[in-house]
């Protein structure tokens, strides 16, 4: 089926879906790790804690890096 697709289109697709993938991920990544600490992140966020803002965004990098890097790579 893919032969009759062209590959720039098919290409566009697998960005696009890679990109809701990793969207998906960091999603479930932050709603994972919320439950799993003793303290809201979104109220500690309101408060202008600066040290969980930096862990949320070391979170949110490192899914990022590594669903970019599956998605990346399966293209090849």
């Amino acid at each position: 089926m893919s032969d009759t697709i062209d590959p720039m289109f098919l290409n566009f697709i697998y960005a696009a879906m890679g990109g809701a993938l990793t969207l998906f991920f960091m999603w479930m990544g932050c709603k994972l790790f919320n439950h799993l600490v003793n303290f809201s992140i979104a109220d500690e966020l309101k408060r202008g804690n600066v040290a969980v803002g930096q862990m949320i965004m070391g979170i949110l990098i490192g899914v990022g890096i590594a669903m970019g890097l599956v998605v990346g790579l399966g293209l090849s």
